[in-house]
């Protein structure tokens, strides 16, 4: 192919986004960060860019570095959890507009994560994450968030998740969230390296959209841990145009840091 899946996804998020929208990204999100300032250049001059609470409009520059962090990351190598001051409470304004990402060891039927770890003792973890690290407050309040993930296999996405740090849509049904008291509007797709899922809207149950090209329905079944709503006509991701590919190449990625 002419691009790589990581452009591919790049590509089909910022399609989804919207002028006007807030977008959050955090750390290393290399691909919603792409995506993000893709959008921005091309379709979303309103839109406001935010990497880990630091608020930047980048229509008008040429490049900035994936990732583009603005502070030094060995002063919290080693904590448990951080917070900036875009993650507090009192800061939370108009979340209708905010959009979020986010990635998981672990992503189950109904868009529940997992970044806590792996094995059932979580005193003595087979796998460490790097924990919740404000995923609950952000995917809260938020209109929408999205679910992007570096694998796809049945080690990531499975039918149950040893921990939860971020509720999806629980344990199905339209109003689950609603029942938790919970705002905004939950997880609305699911991406991989191998197929875009949205979320069934009455039962909230994961469902395939669409395969990139090379990638058959039933190669994502056989990788995935748990039966997946499958529609009768399952499209082909549509392919980056010459456009999206020159702007992400030149202006956004120009490092082939998605290549």
């Amino acid at each position: 192919m002419p691009f790589s899946i990581r452009e591919l996804m790049a590509v089909h998020l910022a399609r989804s986004l919207v002028d006007g929208d807030q977008l959050q990204v955090g750390v290393n999100l290399p691909v919603p960060e792409a995506a993000v300032r893709l959008a921005h250049i091309l379709h979303g001059p309103n839109m406001e860019l935010i990497f880990l609470g630091a608020r930047m409009n980048v229509h008008h520059l040429e490049h900035l570095p994936l990732p583009a962090f603005g502070w030094d990351n060995r002063v919290v190598r080693w904590t448990e959890s951080f917070s900036d001051r875009g993650h507090r409470f009192d800061q939370v304004r108009d979340w209708h507009r905010r959009v979020f990402f986010i990635g998981g060891l672990q992503v189950d039927p109904y868009g529940n994560t997992n970044l806590i770890g792996i094995g059932p003792d979580y005193r003595r973890l087979r796998f460490r994450g790097p924990g919740s690290v404000g995923t609950p407050t952000l995917t809260t309040h938020v209109g929408r968030y999205y679910i992007v993930l570096n694998h796809h296999d049945r080690r990531t996405l499975v039918e149950r998740c040893d921990y939860i740090s971020t509720i999806g849509w629980n344990q199905g049904g339209a109003d689950a969230r609603r029942k938790l008291g919970l705002p905004g509007g939950g997880p609305q797709y699911c991406i991989t390296p191998l197929a875009v899922m949205d979320f069934e809207p009455q039962s909230k149950h994961m469902r395939l959209c669409s395969v990139h090209p090379g990638v058959t329905v039933d190669e994502v079944l056989d990788n995935t841990g748990f039966e997946l709503a499958v529609p009768d006509e399952v499209p082909t991701t549509s392919a980056p145009t010459e456009t999206e590919l020159e702007v992400l190449r030149s202006r956004v990625d120009p490092e082939g840091r998605l290549r």
